[in-house]
């Protein structure tokens, strides 16, 4: 790849990127990528540090969503208990546990399709009040949001709000059939008007095609901002879902996607996020290579399994990595504030 195209794609940001581009640069070479990535990831980050971050399901069932990945849609026979909205204070018990294990940013998902008025959304609100209160970024996602509400989540503390995009336009509709893929960019502009960073990326393994791939890239990378935090899932397959039978992601599709994020949006956070739990420590690492620079910690991710915490250590320790001491958003460097197929 030429100096000038690479001096083109690392010097400043953009978000004119047209779906050509993007697939030139998913489709080059593997070390070449990597290479790239790995560059445009040092000129805007700290290279061995990750942000650890830790995702606590609020609200779990009953969501009248289709999702075909999603062991929580009320459409899916998964035999997932369903559990009403968390005591507050539970949840900033929570908080303080996963601060307490080193973790900068503390995201809480809520099963619901639009969050709610009332008593919930209350409930929810003295949540990130108390979590804002112990210096974390807080995020949540709790559906769409009402450009009202976006207004009283950020007046409460919030930091981020995670809605992701899952998949390309085109793909959509095989895997989501009660929500449109527009209703997914209204609420991402309910949150950008509060002044609250988004967290929005996909998953990886539904029976996309590469091109699918390429166009979830095409729609992130062309918002104005660019999303703070880029989560990128492996999709876990969940017996009784529509998605349960799709066959083993290659994880250097993992790769190759990550560092293409890393290379189309160099100032955000890319969260390796659902899937580690299904991945090796190399696919991990070369992950980390790609320009991943968060994870989330903790045995779970809303419903779906996670490393435990003594295996994220060891693999820390053993590739160098350190966890960001602080938030992302304290460091000042254009990087700021995730959902398992969530954030």
């Amino acid at each position: 790849m030429s100096t000038t195209f690479f001096e083109k794609t690392t010097t400043g940001l953009r978000y004119d990127w047209t779906r050509e581009e993007i697939r030139g640069i998913y489709q080059q070479p593997l070390l070449d990528l990597l290479h790239q990535a790995q560059q445009t990831h040092r000129a805007h980050h700290p290279p061995n540090r990750i942000q650890t971050c830790w995702l606590v399901s609020i609200k779990t069932g009953a969501c009248p969503e289709d999702c075909g990945y999603c062991p929580q849609s009320a459409h899916h026979n998964t035999g997932l208990p369903r559990q009403e909205l968390m005591d507050p204070q539970e949840t900033i018990a929570q908080a303080r546990r996963a601060k307490a294990n080193g973790a900068t940013r503390f995201c809480m998902g809520a099963a619901w399709r639009q969050a709610p008025e009332g008593r919930e959304f209350e409930a929810v609100l003295e949540m990130v009040r108390g979590v804002a209160a112990l210096e974390m970024e807080v995020c949540c996602t709790l559906g769409m949001l009402t450009e009202n509400q976006a207004q009283r989540l950020k007046e409460a503390g919030l930091t981020a709000y995670n809605h992701n995009l899952d998949t390309s336009p085109e793909f959509y509709g095989n895997i989501i059939t009660t929500r449109v893929y527009e209703d997914r960019l209204r609420t991402l502009d309910s949150v950008r008007r509060a002044g609250i960073t988004v967290c929005s990326g996909g998953i990886l393994g539904m029976g996309e095609k590469e091109e699918d791939r390429i166009g979830l890239l095409e729609q992130l990378a062309t918002l104005r901002p660019h999303p703070e935090s880029v989560p990128v899932n492996m999709l876990v397959r969940v017996e009784g879902t529509p998605l349960a039978s799709q066959p083993d992601l290659d994880p250097l599709v993992m790769v190759r996607t990550i560092a293409t994020a890393r290379i189309l949006m160099p100032r955000s956070m890319v969260r390796l996020a659902a899937g580690r739990k299904q991945m090796t420590r190399e696919a991990s690492a070369l992950c980390f290579l790609a320009g991943a620079n968060s994870i989330f910690v903790g045995e779970r991710l809303l419903t779906t399994p996670n490393p435990l915490p003594d295996e994220d250590q060891m693999l820390f320790r053993d590739l160098g990595l350190e966890p960001l001491e602080e938030p992302a958003t304290r460091r000042g460097d254009g990087a700021g504030p995730a959902a398992a197929h969530g954030e």
